[in-house]
């Protein structure tokens, strides 16, 4: 998972993330009929808008790395 940091205000800790997942998994129905969803595997995700919780819009929101 991607961490951010709004440059505009300094928040690192809330943040609203819209992402479009693709995930893989197995169904096993029983003879009931009760599902049960098994060995989920994310195929692809995109971000597709990060906006901070603090000062409300996502311009000055960026992808940080480890140590930052």
């Amino acid at each position: 998972m991607d961490k951010y940091r709004c440059t505009a205000c300094g928040n690192v800790t809330r943040f609203d993330v819209v992402e479009t997942t693709t995930v893989r998994s197995f169904h096993h129905y029983t003879v009931g009929g009760e599902l049960t969803i098994e060995e989920p595997e994310v195929v692809s995700r995109i971000v597709d808008s990060v906006t901070c919780r603090w000062c409300g819009h996502g311009r000055g929101v960026e992808v940080t790395t480890e140590g930052e």
